[in-house]
Protein backbone atom coordinates (compact mmCIF):
# COMPACT_ATOMS: atom_id res chain seq x y z
CA UNK A 1 0.00 0.00 0.00
CA UNK A 2 1.42 3.40 -0.94
CA UNK A 3 0.27 5.13 2.40
CA UNK A 4 2.85 2.64 4.60
CA UNK A 5 5.43 2.77 1.69
CA UNK A 6 5.42 6.91 1.76
CA UNK A 7 5.48 6.30 5.70
CA UNK A 8 8.07 3.88 5.13
CA UNK A 9 9.90 6.57 3.26
CA UNK A 10 9.45 9.34 5.56
CA UNK A 11 11.08 7.25 8.79
CA UNK A 12 13.62 6.04 6.98
CA UNK A 13 14.97 9.55 5.77
CA UNK A 14 14.02 10.70 9.40
CA UNK A 15 16.48 8.44 10.54
CA UNK A 16 19.51 9.09 8.26
CA UNK A 17 18.91 12.47 9.22
CA UNK A 18 18.92 12.26 12.81
CA UNK A 19 22.30 10.31 12.53
CA UNK A 20 23.82 12.19 10.02
CA UNK A 21 22.77 16.08 11.74
CA UNK A 22 21.12 15.84 15.57
CA UNK A 23 22.44 12.52 17.53
CA UNK A 24 24.81 9.82 17.04
CA UNK A 25 22.38 7.67 19.46
CA UNK A 26 20.46 4.90 16.94
CA UNK A 27 17.71 4.68 19.64
CA UNK A 28 16.56 8.09 19.76
CA UNK A 29 16.54 8.24 16.13
CA UNK A 30 14.82 5.25 15.78
CA UNK A 31 11.84 6.80 18.25
CA UNK A 32 12.12 10.11 16.35
CA UNK A 33 11.33 7.95 12.91
CA UNK A 34 8.85 5.79 14.52
CA UNK A 35 6.64 8.93 15.53
CA UNK A 36 7.22 10.18 11.59
CA UNK A 37 6.01 7.18 10.48
CA UNK A 38 2.59 6.88 12.63
CA UNK A 39 2.15 11.04 11.86
CA UNK A 40 2.68 10.41 8.32
CA UNK A 41 0.58 7.15 8.53
CA UNK A 42 -2.55 8.59 9.89
CA UNK A 43 -2.72 11.54 7.65
CA UNK A 44 -2.56 9.69 4.65
CA UNK A 45 -5.04 6.93 6.24
CA UNK A 46 -7.68 9.99 7.03
CA UNK A 47 -7.67 11.69 3.95
CA UNK A 48 -8.09 8.97 2.12
CA UNK A 49 -10.85 7.55 3.88
CA UNK A 50 -12.38 10.92 4.30
CA UNK A 51 -12.71 10.88 0.26
CA UNK A 52 -13.96 7.06 0.39
CA UNK A 53 -16.83 8.46 2.99
CA UNK A 54 -17.85 11.43 0.42
CA UNK A 55 -18.05 9.26 -2.18
CA UNK A 56 -19.76 7.06 -0.77
CA UNK A 57 -22.12 9.62 1.24
CA UNK A 58 -22.51 10.49 -2.66
CA UNK A 59 -23.40 7.32 -4.06
CA UNK A 60 -26.10 6.91 -1.30
CA UNK A 61 -27.56 10.08 -2.43
CA UNK A 62 -27.72 9.17 -5.91
CA UNK A 63 -29.67 5.51 -4.52
CA UNK A 64 -31.99 7.04 -2.55
CA UNK A 65 -33.33 9.02 -5.34
CA UNK A 66 -33.30 5.99 -7.66
CA UNK A 67 -30.15 6.65 -10.19
CA UNK A 68 -28.20 4.13 -9.73
CA UNK A 69 -26.27 4.23 -12.70
CA UNK A 70 -24.58 7.12 -10.98
CA UNK A 71 -23.98 5.82 -8.00
CA UNK A 72 -22.22 3.16 -9.40
CA UNK A 73 -20.30 5.56 -11.47
CA UNK A 74 -19.24 7.48 -8.22
CA UNK A 75 -18.35 4.37 -6.73
CA UNK A 76 -16.09 3.19 -9.12
CA UNK A 77 -13.93 6.63 -9.08
CA UNK A 78 -13.37 5.36 -5.66
CA UNK A 79 -11.60 2.50 -7.27
CA UNK A 80 -8.43 4.44 -7.67
CA UNK A 81 -7.79 5.10 -3.86
CA UNK A 82 -6.79 0.91 -3.89
CA UNK A 83 -3.17 1.24 -4.10
CA UNK A 84 -3.34 4.24 -1.50
CA UNK A 85 -5.26 2.29 1.71
CA UNK A 86 -5.48 -1.25 2.39
CA UNK A 87 -9.19 -3.10 1.71
CA UNK A 88 -10.12 0.46 0.31
CA UNK A 89 -10.51 -1.33 -3.34
CA UNK A 90 -12.55 -4.39 -1.74
CA UNK A 91 -14.76 -1.80 0.41
CA UNK A 92 -15.84 -0.01 -3.10
CA UNK A 93 -16.48 -2.76 -4.49
CA UNK A 94 -18.64 -4.62 -2.09
CA UNK A 95 -20.74 -1.09 -2.31
CA UNK A 96 -21.13 -1.71 -5.88
CA UNK A 97 -21.61 -5.06 -6.40
CA UNK A 98 -25.05 -4.07 -3.86
CA UNK A 99 -26.76 -1.79 -5.53
CA UNK A 100 -25.83 -4.54 -8.69
CA UNK A 101 -27.45 -7.27 -6.77
CA UNK A 102 -30.35 -4.75 -5.38
CA UNK A 103 -31.34 -4.52 -8.61
CA UNK A 104 -31.82 -8.09 -9.52
CA UNK A 105 -28.59 -7.56 -11.60
CA UNK A 106 -27.19 -10.94 -10.53
CA UNK A 107 -25.19 -11.24 -13.25
CA UNK A 108 -23.29 -8.05 -13.22
CA UNK A 109 -22.55 -8.06 -9.10
CA UNK A 110 -21.29 -11.29 -9.00
CA UNK A 111 -17.73 -10.56 -10.42
CA UNK A 112 -17.67 -7.07 -7.39
CA UNK A 113 -19.59 -9.22 -4.85
CA UNK A 114 -16.04 -11.80 -5.50
CA UNK A 115 -14.05 -9.17 -5.34
CA UNK A 116 -15.28 -7.17 -2.07
CA UNK A 117 -14.35 -6.94 1.35
CA UNK A 118 -14.76 -9.91 3.50
CA UNK A 119 -15.38 -8.16 6.57
CA UNK A 120 -18.85 -6.97 4.68
CA UNK A 121 -21.70 -9.43 5.90
CA UNK A 122 -24.49 -7.79 3.94
CA UNK A 123 -22.26 -8.13 0.38
CA UNK A 124 -21.23 -11.46 1.48
CA UNK A 125 -24.42 -12.91 1.84
CA UNK A 126 -25.40 -11.44 -1.37
CA UNK A 127 -22.85 -13.33 -3.05
CA UNK A 128 -23.34 -16.50 -1.19
CA UNK A 129 -27.38 -16.20 -2.36
CA UNK A 130 -26.28 -15.90 -5.85
CA UNK A 131 -24.26 -18.45 -5.68
CA UNK A 132 -27.32 -20.64 -4.51
CA UNK A 133 -29.27 -18.88 -7.92
CA UNK A 134 -26.57 -20.37 -9.73
CA UNK A 135 -26.74 -23.55 -7.70
CA UNK A 136 -23.18 -23.23 -6.88
CA UNK A 137 -23.58 -24.85 -3.56
CA UNK A 138 -20.10 -25.40 -2.51
CA UNK A 139 -19.58 -21.76 -3.46
CA UNK A 140 -22.03 -20.32 -1.27
CA UNK A 141 -21.55 -22.55 1.53
CA UNK A 142 -18.03 -21.77 1.41
CA UNK A 143 -19.51 -17.70 1.32
CA UNK A 144 -21.09 -18.57 4.01
CA UNK A 145 -18.93 -19.64 6.12
CA UNK A 146 -16.12 -16.74 5.49
CA UNK A 147 -18.81 -13.77 6.39
CA UNK A 148 -19.87 -15.48 9.55
CA UNK A 149 -16.30 -15.73 10.51
CA UNK A 150 -15.86 -12.13 10.04
CA UNK A 151 -19.59 -10.96 11.69
CA UNK A 152 -19.96 -13.51 14.47
CA UNK A 153 -22.23 -11.29 16.03
CA UNK A 154 -24.58 -10.77 13.38
CA UNK A 155 -28.37 -12.31 13.97
CA UNK A 156 -29.54 -11.82 10.06
CA UNK A 157 -26.03 -13.64 8.67
CA UNK A 158 -27.24 -16.87 10.45
CA UNK A 159 -30.26 -16.55 9.25
CA UNK A 160 -29.72 -15.91 5.85
CA UNK A 161 -27.32 -18.65 5.79
CA UNK A 162 -29.75 -20.86 7.45
CA UNK A 163 -33.12 -20.08 5.20
CA UNK A 164 -30.63 -20.65 2.04
CA UNK A 165 -30.07 -24.26 3.72
CA UNK A 166 -33.46 -25.08 3.89
CA UNK A 167 -33.74 -23.93 0.55
CA UNK A 168 -31.28 -26.67 -0.89
CA UNK A 169 -33.07 -29.63 1.14
CA UNK A 170 -30.19 -29.38 4.31
CA UNK A 171 -32.76 -28.63 7.22
CA UNK A 172 -30.04 -30.05 9.40
CA UNK A 173 -27.30 -28.01 8.78
CA UNK A 174 -29.99 -24.74 8.54
CA UNK A 175 -30.57 -25.90 11.99
CA UNK A 176 -26.88 -26.64 12.84
CA UNK A 177 -25.89 -23.04 11.97
CA UNK A 178 -29.09 -21.33 13.66
CA UNK A 179 -27.77 -23.21 16.91
CA UNK A 180 -24.56 -21.85 16.55
CA UNK A 181 -25.85 -18.47 15.94
CA UNK A 182 -28.03 -18.70 19.29
CA UNK A 183 -24.45 -19.52 20.92
CA UNK A 184 -23.10 -16.46 20.12
CA UNK A 185 -26.39 -14.77 20.68
CA UNK A 186 -27.81 -15.98 23.52
CA UNK A 187 -31.61 -15.09 24.03
CA UNK A 188 -32.01 -13.68 19.94
CA UNK A 189 -36.26 -14.68 19.78
CA UNK A 190 -35.51 -14.76 15.89
CA UNK A 191 -33.05 -17.50 15.94
CA UNK A 192 -35.00 -18.99 18.73
CA UNK A 193 -38.43 -18.80 16.68
CA UNK A 194 -36.88 -20.00 13.38
CA UNK A 195 -35.09 -22.66 15.02
CA UNK A 196 -38.59 -24.19 16.49
CA UNK A 197 -40.26 -23.88 13.25
CA UNK A 198 -37.86 -25.75 11.02
CA UNK A 199 -38.15 -28.19 13.98
CA UNK A 200 -41.77 -28.65 13.33
CA UNK A 201 -41.31 -28.68 9.93
CA UNK A 202 -42.33 -25.71 8.90
CA UNK A 203 -40.42 -22.50 7.01
CA UNK A 204 -38.35 -19.99 8.75
CA UNK A 205 -39.91 -16.13 9.34
CA UNK A 206 -38.02 -14.17 8.10
CA UNK A 207 -40.53 -10.68 9.16
CA UNK A 208 -38.40 -10.02 12.43
CA UNK A 209 -35.24 -8.43 10.24
CA UNK A 210 -37.32 -5.82 8.83
CA UNK A 211 -37.50 -4.55 5.03
CA UNK A 212 -33.83 -5.52 5.40
CA UNK A 213 -35.17 -8.98 4.52
CA UNK A 214 -36.44 -8.22 0.48
CA UNK A 215 -32.77 -6.60 -0.16
CA UNK A 216 -31.77 -10.39 -0.68
CA UNK A 217 -34.44 -11.28 -2.85
CA UNK A 218 -35.52 -14.30 -1.59
CA UNK A 219 -38.93 -13.51 -0.94
CA UNK A 220 -41.41 -10.73 -2.50
CA UNK A 221 -42.99 -8.88 -0.55
CA UNK A 222 -46.21 -8.90 -2.81
CA UNK A 223 -46.64 -12.65 -1.53
CA UNK A 224 -46.14 -11.66 2.20
CA UNK A 225 -48.67 -9.02 1.23
CA UNK A 226 -51.37 -11.21 -0.77
CA UNK A 227 -51.07 -13.73 2.11
CA UNK A 228 -52.14 -11.91 4.38
CA UNK A 229 -54.68 -10.10 2.28
CA UNK A 230 -55.96 -13.77 2.03
CA UNK A 231 -56.30 -14.17 5.45
CA UNK A 232 -57.96 -10.89 6.37
CA UNK A 233 -60.46 -11.49 3.47
CA UNK A 234 -61.17 -15.21 4.86
CA UNK A 235 -62.12 -13.73 8.36
CA UNK A 236 -64.27 -10.95 7.55
CA UNK A 237 -66.43 -14.15 5.51
CA UNK A 238 -65.92 -16.12 8.63
CA UNK A 239 -67.59 -12.76 10.54
CA UNK A 240 -70.41 -12.66 8.35
CA UNK A 241 -71.21 -15.97 8.45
Amino acid sequence: MLNILISLACSTLTTALMMRFATTNLWIAMAVSLLVFTAVFFLITRLVMKKMSELVEMSQRDVMANRSEKAIATLKRGLKLGPWQIYAKQQINSQIGTILYIKKEFNEAIPYLEKGFVRNWMSMSMLGIAYMKKNKLSKMKETFEMAIRGARKESMLYALYAFCLDKINEREQALAILGKGLKKLPGDERLQENIELLKAGKRMKMKGYGDLWYQFHLEKPGAIIKKQTKMMTGRRKQVVR
